[in-house]
C-alpha cells in the first residue's frame, strides 16, 4: 500500500527552527513531486510549499518565501520542511503530498497522495 508518513512534527520555542520529514512508502518510483500543506486552527488548508521530482526547482507561495524551505532526497520520494525561525502563528497541523503532474496546486485534493499530518505548536 502506497502511502505517505509525515514525521518531525511537535511543539517547539518560537524562533527555532523545526525540520519535517515525509516519506512516500510502497513505491520506488522516484519521480513524485512533493509538496506541503498546513492548516491552522479554525482555517482551511493551505499550500504551504513544492518541489520538483529532482529537487531542482522549488516553490513556495509570496507570503512564506524565505520562512519556510522544502528540499528532498534526489531519486527517493523524501521530502523536508524547515520552518525557519517560527512564530506561534505557524502552528498548524502540517500535510505532505505527492503527484506526478502537480506541485504547486493549491488544492489539497487533487494530489494523487496524502498524508495524514502532523502537528507543529510554536510557543512563544
Amino acid at each position: 500500500q502506497v502511502q505517505l508518513v509525515e514525521s518531525g512534527g511537535g511543539s517547539v520555542q518560537a524562533g527555532v527552527s523545526m525540520t519535517l520529514s515525509c516519506v512516500l512508502v510502497g513505491s520506488t518510483d522516484g519521480t513524485y513531486n512533493m509538496a506541503w500543506f498546513r492548516q491552522a486552527p479554525g482555517k482551511g488548508l493551505d499550500w504551504v510549499s513544492g518541489i520538483n521530482s529532482d529537487g531542482d526547482h522549488t516553490y513556495y507561495p509570496a507570503r512564506l518565501k524565505g520562512r519556510v524551505t522544502v528540499a528532498r532526497d534526489k531519486g527517493r520520494n523524501m521530502v523536508y520542511l524547515t520552518i525557519n525561525s517560527p512564530r506561534p502563528d505557524d502552528t498548524a497541523r502540517y500535510y505532505c503530498a505527492a503527484d506526478k503532474r502537480y506541485v504547486d496546486r493549491s488544492a489539497f485534493s487533487e494530489y494523487q497522495y496524502r498524508g495524514q499530518g502532523i502537528q507543529v505548536t510554536v510557543s512563544s
